[in-house]
């Protein structure tokens, strides 16, 4: 078989031709390549730039929660108690968002989400998702956990914002003191919101006066006495009468501001500074306070007390009448209406709003709280007026300011700016001189007489010389006194022979219960409440207890000489 030249030529060429035709494909297939990629890397640079700076029709803080997701906001300050336990920190914290754009399918994620976030609503996250934004929160503030949980459902769309949240280590055990932040750490009560500005710029810990431990007694006590006496609330403080430091502060019912959803209803009110009452017989100690110290009474001095006083459509009686004329000392003791009302007459309306001006109970108390209370007092001050206020009715003030008082009364007569702040010296601010030293050292006695053989027989606390006053008082409701609903107070001091320490607690409309005798009086209710509290902190505070149990104060002869003679006659005190 002949074959022909020309196609032998074509075959042996045919490997070079296909070689060159093979390189010429390739180069073509490499440049449609690279141009797609470079078409895909302008693609990806594009949406990024989109994402940085532009929205297209969506949520304008998209770029801006984006930058945030990858950083830390600023700390806010510790709050720290006077011994440097932690009360309130920041820790770190994340919170999720998505961009619905970027949702693939909002109903399978909604449902994810709620699955490892079981208080999400499905719904709700649902329709966040199908929303037209570019930013919408799913849930704040995640576990460590949790946030493990969503990584892993892989869902695109979803990121985090890091930031801190507010943590309260002792939960409720402070928490009218501190209060609490929102979710965004702004302050919204308390301390949180009166030092917002100091606590946001984070340079050093808050140190307040508070003692943790001893808020953790006041509280538990005070938690003891509404539950015995099926009450519907309570309210307690110390303060040291030296330096005007507010040691412990409980209002109840609390709340926990680790729970912002706790704050509903009564537990977000502080009854201890908002909360203002007619605070009952607590009053006659500032009576008989402004008696001595004007000159108008002497503790060998005395009223009668055996009928009634009327006036008008009133009429004033005792609770456990002596029916007799009683001397200063005792009436106090007794804890006679009848007695006082007489005493603040001769002292005058002008001379008693005097005294109770300077001793701070006729204008709002001044103590680092947003939550502070004004005092109610007649627009007319007639004087019925002046009588029903010298025992405590016709005047409403808060706690806080008795307590404020009652220091003044015992600590030689200074009155000290009230504070929830550590004070760095330990040298006593100046003050107010309000009082007489003399006069202070009178009440002093005559408080410590309270308890040893009057009303306040039940705050004795052996071995810590407590004294202090009483104090029932019905609730004004409807335009009218309700016996049934009372105000049940006592407030005390200790050592009374050098006093360091006013302790006072009020219980809101207790009950009376068989052991009481169903009587729901200050004597009953309140009074064991503060021996409790004054028993159980006084080591903590170095106060040691001492065998010397008697009456201080200069003057103890005198208060001595007048208690010797009650005890000569045989009477017997009622503790109501």
């Amino acid at each position: 078989m002949t074959m022909n030249p020309n196609s032998i030529w074509r075959n042996m060429m045919r490997p070079e031709a296909n070689a060159a035709q093979c390189m010429e494909t390739g180069r073509n297939r490499l440049l449609v390549t690279g141009v797609m990629f470079m078409i895909a890397f302008a693609a990806i640079g594009v949406r990024l730039v989109d994402l940085a700076f532009f929205d297209r029709g969506g949520d304008l803080r998209t770029a801006s929660h984006a930058k945030a997701a990858t950083t830390v906001t600023s700390t806010r300050a510790d709050i720290i108690d006077r011994n440097g336990v932690v009360l309130a920190t920041s820790l770190p914290t994340a919170s999720l968002y998505a961009d619905p754009h970027d949702i693939m399918d909002a109903t399978e994620a909604a449902q994810k989400l709620s699955e490892v976030l079981p208080s999400l609503n499905t719904a709700e996250i649902e329709m966040k998702l199908n929303s037209m934004g570019r930013f919408v929160w799913i849930s704040r503030n995640l576990t460590p956990k949790q946030q493990y949980a969503v990584n892993r459902l892989g869902i695109p769309g979803l990121s985090f914002q890091y930031g801190e949240k507010r943590v309260y280590p002792h939960g409720p055990e402070a928490a009218h003191v501190l209060g609490l932040t929102d979710v965004d750490g702004n302050g919204i009560a308390g301390v949180e919101q009166y030092f917002a500005e100091v606590l946001s710029k984070g340079d050093e810990p808050l140190q307040l006066s508070i003692d943790i431990r001893i808020q953790s007694i006041l509280r538990a006590e005070l938690i003891k006495a509404v539950t015995e006496f099926s009450a519907i609330g309570a309210a307690g403080l110390v303060m040291d009468v030296e330096t005007g430091e507010v040691v412990a502060m409980t209002s109840l019912p609390d709340y926990d501001p680790n729970s912002p959803a706790s704050v509903s209803g009564s537990s977000g009110f502080n009854r201890a500074t908002k909360g203002v009452y007619e605070m009952g017989s607590t009053f006659k100690l500032f009576t008989t306070a402004m008696a001595l110290d004007s000159g108008t009474v002497g503790l060998s001095d005395g009223y009668d007390t055996t009928d009634p006083i009327r006036v008008a459509r009133f009429t004033i009686n005792d609770f456990h009448g002596k029916k007799r004329w009683l001397s200063v000392p005792e009436i106090l003791t007794y804890s006679s209406n009848i007695g006082t009302a007489k005493m603040a007459l001769d002292v005058g309306t002008e001379g008693q709003k005097f005294y109770l001006e300077r001793l701070g109970l006729l204008q709002q108390a001044s103590i680092e709280l947003p939550e502070v209370g004004a005092p109610l007092s007649p627009s007319r001050w007639s004087d019925i007026s002046t009588m029903t206020i010298s025992y405590g009715h016709g005047i409403a003030v808060s706690s806080l300011q008795v307590v404020d008082a009652v220091s003044t009364l015992v600590n030689g007569g200074i009155r000290r700016p009230v504070t929830l702040l550590k004070q760095r010296s330990q040298i006593p601010i100046a003050g107010t001189r309000v009082l007489a030293a003399d006069t202070s050292d009178r009440m002093r006695m005559l408080m410590r007489q309270v308890v040893t053989d009057g009303t306040g027989r039940n705050a004795g606390a052996p071995g810590y010389l407590v004294g202090g006053k009483t104090g029932t008082a019905e609730k004004l409701m409807n335009g009218g006194y309700h016996k049934e609903q009372v105000i049940a107070s006592f407030v005390g001091t200790f050592p009374m022979d050098k006093p360091r320490y006013v302790v006072l607690a009020m219980v809101d409309e207790p009950k009376g219960i068989k052991r009481t005798f169903n009587y729901a009086t200050g004597g009953w209710v309140a009074a064991p409440v503060v021996k409790n509290v004054i028993t159980r902190m006084a080591t903590l505070l170095g106060v040691v207890p001492r065998n010397d149990d008697v009456p201080g104060g200069h003057n103890a002869g005198k208060g001595g000489s007048a208690l010797t003679a009650m005890r000569a006659g045989g009477r017997k005190v009622a503790t109501y």
